[in-house]
């Protein structure tokens, strides 16, 4: 169980701070949820206190961890699937899983393919959302500006 405070991330909306614990009763049944703000897109998500790791919520990284990630990022190799739908499904699932290399993956893979051929509304999309989702969890474990980490996102995985 996560504490007021403590910094999480959702694998599909990105990392922020638990800000409280509340009870909301939903469908005449009452739970706890945890009320998460993501301070990247100033957005409140609120998780059910019973079924996160369900979810895939877990801690951010530590900043070793974070240096890490950043460390291997020019090394990712991507495979550009031909086919969009079974691309965009292998991408959705990569992002679901909340594994920060498989996001990085998505993005470095969205990021040549915009460059050889260009991107659907879709993939844009989700080219964004992985962005926000892997420099949410980084600007959080650096203590860094968000600025700061995309431009070292972005170069690391341009090289």
């Amino acid at each position: 169980m996560f504490c007021v405070g403590d910094k999480i991330v959702h694998p599909m909306h990105g990392a922020g701070v638990v800000e409280s614990i509340t009870e909301n009763k939903i469908d005449g049944v009452i739970r706890q949820y945890y009320v998460m703000r993501l301070p990247v897109r100033a957005m409140v998500v609120m998780i059910p206190t019973h079924n996160c790791a369900e979810i895939g919520v877990r801690p951010i990284t530590d900043q070793a961890g974070a240096e890490r990630i950043l460390e291997s990022l020019p090394n990712i190799q991507v495979d550009l699937e031909q086919n969009w739908n079974r691309r965009y499904r292998e991408n959705m699932e990569r992002l679901k899983s909340g594994d920060l290399l498989e996001v990085a993956k998505v993005i470095k893979a969205l990021m040549v393919r915009d460059c050889e051929r260009g991107l659907s509304n879709g993939e844009r999309k989700m080219l964004h959302s992985a962005k926000e989702i892997l420099i949410s969890e980084l600007v959080l474990a650096l203590n860094d500006t968000y600025e700061n980490t995309e431009v070292r996102v972005i170069t690391a995985l341009s090289q």
